[in-house]
Formats: C-alpha cells, structure tokens, sequence
C-alpha cells in the first residue's frame, strides 16, 4: 500500500469531488460544504495534481465530469460512506434529523406509496428535506455513485441485476399484474383469452435498465409477441391513454388499485402465466453505513409488513 502517496489525499478532497459530481456546480458545491467557491476550485485543483486527471471540463457554462471521475465516483462514495459510519455511531434520532434524504422511483409509484412518505415527512422526521427524483432520470448508476439513497420500483423477480454485489434488492410487497382496458373495449364484458389478449394492440412502458420481463419472454416463446401501439415512460399515462384508446394496459394491481388514473377502466386477469412480481427497495450496500439512511429503508420496509399482516 502506498501510504504516502494516501496521505497527500484528504476527506476533504473526496468530499468535495464527491458533491462536485452530484452538482457539477463549484458554487453549490461550495454552499454545501459552508467555503468559498476559490475554496473549492484549490481543493479540486489538488486533487486533479494527486489524481493526474482534470477531473471536470467546462463545456460552455456546463461543468461535465471526465471519464475518469464518472469511473471513480461509486469508490468515493462507499469511502465516504464508511468514514460517515464512523463518525455517526451513536443513535439516530429522525425528530431531530435536519438533513436530506434521497429516493429514486417512478412516478406510478407514488400511488402505492404516497401514505407512507407523508408519514415519514410529517410525523417521524419532520424537519428533514425528501427529494424524490424519477428513475428515469437517477437510475441505478445514480444509486452507485451517491446521487440517491435509494430505488423503489414495480419489477419482475426475475429482473434485479446481479453483476454488481453492491447493490441490495429487497422485496417489500408482493404483487400481481392485470389488464386494463376502457368500458367500451370489445373484450370488456367477456372473459380475457390468450387469443383476444394477443389479438389486440397494447400500450407498452420504457424501462431502460431491467431485462425485458419474464411475461414478455413467456409470450414471445409460447405464443406470439403483444402488438405495441405506443410505449409510454409511466403507468399513469398508460392509463390516460387506456380510457381514449382501444388498447389493453398490463400492470401493476397494487397500483390500479389506488391510482385515480385507473378509475372506470376495466381489470382482467391475466390469461398466462406472468412470474412473479413486486415492489422492490434497492440500495447501494456502503449506504448502510448512514445511520440515516439505513433509517429510511427501515421505513418503507415496516410500513409495509404493517400493510400487509
């Protein structure tokens, strides 16, 4: 092990590259960390000396990280998570927790669990600040790197990744899936067949990083592929469309159960065998280092064991 070379490197250097890549922003970086903006630009500039790489380069007002720090940005984050776990061993107290916290998820998902975040926010850490960003725009890259605490999303079991070892998946509600249909669909008052099911145009929905769903799989191989009208990003808008098209919508019942975009549409089972399907929280191992954070994922994971006993 190097230790002179590591002893030119300091927490304060990982921290500010760290948030530098969250915000690629020196000023806000520098808001963040309570210093001067000149503060920040010496640190980094150390930092680009120790590291032999720029780091950032500016492409118009536009601060873009190098490939280089793309790369390295999920080693800082777990280095600076385990310091985090050091220096915060005593007991967390959410009452008084003044900090942010940080989730990734679809849309759609609010429904299914719009009760337990106003819970979190209002009763058990009401001076904390949520920040909920779309998966589309924070996936699972953003969970490596410490841009989000952590993922919840609808999936096929089949379908969390399991090349990085990092990233921990944990089912906290079971699920089923179902068709969607308007009042005025010819398959609305009867019985939904494999047939009328594939027979029909659907609306599909993008997801750019899970494999394609066992159900897809299942069909193309036994049957016929489904005829994709139109491919939507979330399941709200899948159903607005539902109720002005004459396409079926397969999804999630936790979430036609409790969404108001789903009202008056029609629900059938499904006529094949779909796997098995939940709701998931995913999040980056060296996060639970963050009494924190370790505290939100507790949240959602006893709220909905309360949810379903």
């Amino acid at each position: 092990m190097d230790y002179l070379h590591l002893s030119r490197v300091s927490l304060k250097h990982l921290t500010a590259l760290h948030i530098m890549l969250n915000t690629h922003s020196v000023t806000q970086t520098a808001e963040q960390l309570c210093v001067s903006p000149s503060s920040v630009s010496k640190t980094l500039s150390q930092l680009r000396e120790i590291l032999s790489d720029d780091l950032f380069y500016r492409d118009g007002t536009k601060l873009i990280p190098t490939p280089f720090a793309i790369k390295i940005a999920p080693t800082i984050h777990a280095i600076l998570s385990s310091m985090n776990g050091l220096l915060h061993q005593q007991n967390f107290c959410p009452s008084e927790y003044k900090g942010s916290f940080s989730l990734s998820m679809r849309e759609s998902t609010f429904e299914v669990f719009a009760s337990t975040i106003s819970h979190i926010t209002t009763e058990l850490a009401p001076s904390a600040t949520l920040n909920i960003y779309s998966k589309q725009q924070l996936g699972f890259d953003a969970l490596l790197s410490g841009k989000v605490n952590c993922i919840l999303l609808p999936h096929d079991i089949s379908q969390p990744p399991t090349e990085n070892k990092d990233l921990i998946w944990k089912t906290i509600c079971e699920d089923e899936m179902i068709c969607l249909m308007n009042a005025t669909h010819p398959l609305a008052d009867k019985p939904l067949t494999i047939d009328g099911y594939l027979n029909h145009k659907h609306i599909g929905i993008l997801e750019n990083e899970l494999t394609q769903p066992y159900f897809e799989q299942n069909l193309v191989q036994q049957y016929k592929p489904r005829d994709i009208a139109i491919n939507v990003a979330d399941f709200g808008a899948a159903a607005v469309l539902c109720h002005h098209t004459p396409f079926l919508f397969t999804c999630s019942k936790a979430w036609s159960n409790s969404a108001l975009q789903a009202k008056g549409l029609i629900s059938k089972p499904l006529p094949f065998d779909y796997g098995k399907v939940a709701y998931s929280l995913v999040w980056n191992k060296p996060n639970m280092n963050d009494p924190a954070i370790k505290w939100l994922c507790e949240q959602f994971l006893v709220s909905c064991n309360k949810a379903s006993s």
